[in-house]
């Protein structure tokens, strides 16, 4: 059983039981998806990016309907985005999504990325979706705890993946059905 890690005291005082709203995110919301994508490259524990983004980065993004983008809401404050992006070219898998999720730095630990993968799959599945998956560093252990809670599973491990600050990465490939059940192999 997984663990979660209370949050520190240093951090702003969050109410513990937040309200979130989810929605498609908007070119408006550019700015913050930059903001809270430049933690995760700061952080060194998300993504082998290392380039910073801005607005403009973003908005291809959020532009694309073929591939949802969700954010999470603590009133008008965005505080977590979950996007979609093509798994593969080929035909066949145009059903497969790759998919990303990042929360404030503040937020974190807060359920914000529980609410906004839920939002991603409810969205990706309406999209016509049928899988979603994702590689995440094996070191990420809250990013994996909340995804095995969403009931993706773990599939394998990539070994030196990457390069992240001249260090190879491990990641963790992760995949969730979106429909009831898979379909059966035999």
């Amino acid at each position: 059983m997984f663990k979660f890690t209370k949050r520190s005291p240093h951090m702003p005082n969050k109410p513990n039981s937040p309200a979130y709203t989810t929605r498609r995110a908007g070119v408006s919301d550019a700015p913050a998806l930059a903001h809270i994508y430049n933690q995760g490259i700061a952080d060194r524990n998300a993504t082998f990016e290392t380039r910073l983004r801005n607005a403009d980065d973003m908005i291809g993004m959020i532009e694309n309907a073929d591939f949802p983008c969700v954010v999470a809401c603590h009133g008008d404050e965005v505080i977590a985005f979950a996007s979609t992006l093509r798994y593969r070219t080929r035909e066949c898998y145009a059903g497969i999504a790759e998919f990303s999720v990042y929360v404030e730095r503040d937020w974190r630990g807060r359920q914000a990325g529980f609410v906004v993968m839920q939002a991603l799959m409810a969205a990706a599945e309406a999209q016509g979706f049928w899988k979603l998956l994702s590689r995440v560093f094996v070191s990420n252990l809250a990013s994996r705890r909340l995804l095995v809670k969403l009931g993706f599973r773990e599939v394998g491990i990539y070994h030196a993946h990457a390069q992240l600050d001249g260090q190879w990465r491990d990641v963790v490939v992760l995949e969730r059905w979106l429909a009831q059940s898979p379909p059966s192999s035999h």
